[in-house]
């Protein structure tokens, strides 16, 4: 699977999920985000794309976080050697369902990513 195929099916898979109405998207400047096929996608599904400007980190600070929380929460009982492909998925995804079910936020009013976005729904 190319990282295009890659992204683009995660993507359908977020919307069938979650079926989000009025959505922007950030991401970086890379040939995946930029390409043909995953700016139409965008467009046919009515979501907003936005990317990061050349050389601020600032503007990924949100999404550095969250990989930070991953790393340090999601993998701190794990060696990095021994982690195969399917382990890093499972793990991957025992965390997103944690981090978006379970973790509360002080900045979501100390609720779950879920239950503050039911509650400004």
């Amino acid at each position: 699977m190319t990282e295009r195929n890659f992204v683009l099916s995660t993507l359908k898979e977020a919307l069938n999920k979650r079926r989000p109405k009025n959505v922007l998207l950030h991401s970086d400047q890379g040939s995946v985000y930029t390409s043909y096929a995953y700016q139409n996608f965008a467009k046919e599904k009515g979501i907003i794309t936005s990317m990061s400007r050349k050389g601020n980190c600032h503007d990924n600070a949100v999404i550095e976080s969250f990989h930070s929380s991953l790393k340090s929460e999601g993998f701190k009982d794990h060696r990095r050697s021994s982690n195969t492909n399917i382990k890093v998925i499972e793990i991957v995804n025992q965390y997103m369902c944690y981090y978006n079910e379970k973790r509360i936020q002080a900045k979501l009013n100390y609720l779950a990513p879920i239950e503050y976005g039911r509650q400004v729904a």
